[in-house]
């Protein structure tokens, strides 16, 4: 799956991630952040789920109906654990997260915004 970490997420992550056969992009090294509706839309472009630790995407795509390729959301997921996470919810919900879902990740409990339709 195409994946674009957020430039919150930790870099530490993308070897993880790519291990497990994902094509990774992060945000981090394009130098200087561009904000959330850039990152947003270049994922979008590129077909990338994006993977944040930031609530503000859910209101770009919920509330602002930006278009999106699906949002992967860590809510306190430590460092060490975010690639398991990333990776756990990726074989779960993959497919919903390529048509454009929502999941926000927490300890113990996963949440599912299905698509637009």
């Amino acid at each position: 799956m195409k994946l674009l970490l957020d430039s919150c997420v930790s870099l530490r992550i993308c070897d993880e991630l790519a291990a497990g056969g994902h094509d990774v992009l992060a945000a981090a090294d394009w130098g200087k952040d561009p904000g959330d509706e850039e990152i947003l839309d270049r994922a979008h472009k590129e077909g990338r789920v994006l993977i944040t630790l930031d609530k503000d995407f859910g209101e770009l795509a919920i509330i602002q109906e930006r278009p999106h390729s699906g949002i992967l959301r860590l809510v306190d997921i430590s460092i060490t654990r975010q690639a398991a996470v990333c990776l756990h919810v990726l074989d779960l919900h993959g497919e919903n997260l390529r048509k454009g879902a929502i999941v926000t990740a927490e300890p113990g409990r996963l949440r599912v915004r299905p698509p637009r339709n």
